[in-house]
C-alpha cells in the first residue's frame, strides 16, 4: 500500500469538518497524530516525564549525587521560585554535557528586519489607526535563508527588557538548520506554519508541526528547524514576561475548546556529536548574538517537569457557539492565552476559526458591526475567510489597531439582513487565526515599509446608505412631528 503523500494529508485535514471527522464510522482504530507524523508522544498539558534509555531517569529525587551514565543534571525554571505552585514551571534534564559547556558569545549582525524595541521612543516603529493589511510574504530563492535567519517583525507592544510585552513575526525560510540551534532569550514563541512542514528538534526531543498544527517553545529552549518540503512560511506569536495557558471555560463547563489530552510533548531523545563549531543563536533584548560549542546541544538522555515545547492540532478544537440567537463574544475562538498585569485583560489570546456550524436563528448573520479595545492580527493558514477582501490570502496578514470600527461592506449587509440565512456550515476547508492583544500595536520598520503592505480602502463602505430616512412618514406619525434633528422625541406609550 502506497502512503499518502504530504498533498493528499494536508487535503483531507483542511477539508475535514474536525478532527472526528477521522474516525466517524469506528471502521478503523483511533490515532492521536496525523498518518505521516514520524513520532510518537506524550498527551496532555502538563507534567510530564521521558528517558531514551530505560532506568535513566532518577527517581524519588531530582538531583542525585552520581546520575546514571555520568550525566549531568540541569535544571531549567521558566517561573520564580516563589511563585505559586499553580503557576510553577520548570524541568528537570539529564545531559551528556551541560548547557555551560560553550566557547563563550560573540554578538553577531542584527537582522534588519526583526524589532523587539516597541516603546514610543522608538522611531523606527509606526502607529496607524487605519486598518492595514499585507499580501502574502515573498519565500527568499536566493541563497540560503534558515529560520533563524528569515524572522521578520510585523508589529507588538512594550519591550522584552521590562517583561511584559509582546511581538509579531513571520518566517520565510528555504533551507534547514545544519549545526545549528536557534534560543530566544526574551520569551516563548508559538509557532504557526503556513506552508511547508516544520521538523523541530528540541532539546526535549522532537515535533513535527505542519500547516494546521502549532507549537510552544518557551524561553531560553534551543531548538532547531528542518524543512521537509524546502521553501516554508508562517507566523510567531512571541509573548514576554508571560506563559501561554488553556483559557477558563467558566459556564462551558470541563470539556470545550482546546481540551488538555490533545497538546502533545515530545519524547526524550539524545544524538551523540562531538564535532567542533556547532553554532548556537541566542536573540537577547532584539540583540543577536553567537555561542560556538563542539558537541550537540541535543544530548538530553531524560526528562521531566512541565517546562517543556509541545504542540497542538487545530482541527481538534472543539468549537463553542451560539444554538438559539445572537453571536457570541470571540473569546469561544481562543486556543490558548497569556496573562498581563491586569487581572481583567490578558497579554495575548490565540484564536482560530476554523469549519463550524452556524444555526442561530433570526440572526444578523456576519460579524456585527463594532469597536474594541483589543488590537488584532489575523492571518490565514488555507482556504478562504470571509468578512475579509481578496487581499487576505494564505501567508499574508491583516492588523486592526484598537476601536478601530469593523464591519462588513454594504451589499454583505443587506443580503445578511434582508434574508434568513438556513443552518449553515462556516470557514469549510479554512483555517484562520487571530493574534490579540489588550495591548496597543506598534508597526515595525520591516512592515510598514514592506511592498505586501496596503491600506484598507474606506471606500468600501461608500455605498452604505441611510435606511433611516426611507422611513420619516413613520417616524413622523410615531413622534406627532417631533422627528427633526435637535427636538426631543417623547417616550412612546
Amino acid at each position: 500500500m502506497v502512503a499518502p503523500s504530504y498533498a493528499e494529508i494536508n487535503n483531507i485535514h483542511q477539508n475535514s469538518f474536525h478532527w472526528a471527522e477521522t474516525q466517524k464510522d469506528g471502521k478503523i482504530p483511533s490515532f492521536a497524530t496525523r498518518a505521516n507524523d514520524p513520532y510518537s508522544y506524550q498527551a496532555g498539558l502538563g507534567e510530564h516525564a521521558s528517558e531514551a534509555i530505560p532506568g535513566t531517569l532518577p527517581q524519588g529525587q531530582n538531583s542525585p549525587r552520581s546520575a546514571r551514565f555520568g550525566l549531568y543534571t540541569e535544571q531549567l525554571t521558566g517561573s520564580a521560585f516563589v511563585c505559586p505552585r499553580t503557576a510553577h514551571r520548570a524541568a528537570w534534564v539529564y545531559r551528556m554535557r551541560p548547557a555551560v559547556s560553550h566557547k563563550g558569545f560573540t554578538e553577531i549582525p542584527l537582522n534588519k528586519d526583526y524589532e523587539s524595541n516597541y516603546l514610543p521612543s522608538n522611531v523606527k516603529t509606526h502607529v496607524s489607526p487605519t486598518q492595514l493589511a499585507w499580501l502574502p510574504f515573498d519565500i527568499p530563492t536566493n541563497g540560503q535563508v534558515d529560520f533563524a535567519q528569515g524572522l521578520k517583525s510585523l508589529a507588538g507592544s512594550g519591550d522584552p527588557s521590562l517583561r511584559e510585552g509582546i511581538a509579531t513575526h513571520i518566517f520565510t525560510c528555504n533551507t534547514s538548520m545544519k549545526r545549528k540551534s536557534f534560543v530566544n532569550l526574551d520569551g516563548e514563541f508559538l509557532i504557526v506554519p503556513q506552508q511547508g512542514r516544520l521538523d523541530i528538534q528540541t532539546e526535549f526531543g522532537w515535533l513535527y508541526v505542519q500547516p494546521g498544527e502549532i507549537c510552544i517553545i518557551q524561553r531560553g529552549i534551543r531548538f532547531s528547524v528542518n524543512l521537509p518540503d524546502g521553501p516554508t512560511r508562517g507566523y510567531i506569536l512571541e509573548i514576554w514576561g508571560s506563559t501561554f495557558e488553556l483559557p477558563d471555560l467558566g459556564p462551558i463547563g470541563g470539556y470545550g475548546l482546546a481540551n488538555p489530552r490533545d497538546f502533545l510533548y515530545p519524547e526524550a531523545y539524545y544524538e551523540i556529536d562531538n564535532e567542533p563549531n556547532y553554532e548556537i543563536i541566542y536573540k537577547l533584548s532584539g540583540k543577536f548574538f553567537k555561542s560556538v560549542q563542539d558537541h550537540s546541544p541535543y544530548d538530553i538522555v531524560a526528562w521531566h517537569g512541565n517546562y517543556a515545547p509541545y504542540k497542538y492540532d487545530l482541527t481538534k478544537f472543539v468549537n463553542i457557539g451560539s444554538i438559539s440567537v445572537d453571536h457570541i463574544d470571540p473569546s469561544i475562538f481562543c486556543v490558548l492565552t497569556a496573562k498581563s498585569r491586569d487581572p481583567n485583560a490578558p497579554l495575548a489570546d490565540f484564536l482560530i476559526f476554523s469549519p463550524r456550524w452556524d444555526v442561530a436563528s433570526n440572526t444578523y448573520r456576519p460579524p456585527y458591526y463594532h469597536r474594541n479595545v483589543a488590537s488584532e492580527l489575523m492571518g490565514l493558514i488555507y482556504g478562504q475567510y470571509g468578512g475579509r477582501s481578496d487581499a487576505f490570502q494564505p501567508g499574508g496578514a491583516s492588523f486592526e489597531t484598537g476601536m478601530t470600527p469593523h464591519g462588513v461592506a454594504y451589499e454583505e449587509f443587506k443580503a445578511a439582513s434582508a434574508t434568513a440565512p438556513p443552518e449553515m456550515r462556516i470557514s469549510d476547508g479554512s483555517i484562520a487565526f487571530m493574534f490579540e492583544s489588550s495591548r496597543a500595536f506598534s508597526i515595525s520598520e520591516y512592515g510598514w515599509t514592506s511592498d505586501k503592505l496596503h491600506f484598507h480602502d474606506p471606500t468600501l463602505w461608500d455605498d452604505l446608505v441611510n435606511n433611516f430616512v426611507d422611513h420619516l412618514d413613520e417616524v413622523k406619525r410615531l413622534t406627532n412631528g417631533n422627528w427633526e434633528h435637535g427636538v426631543h422625541v417623547r417616550a412612546l406609550n
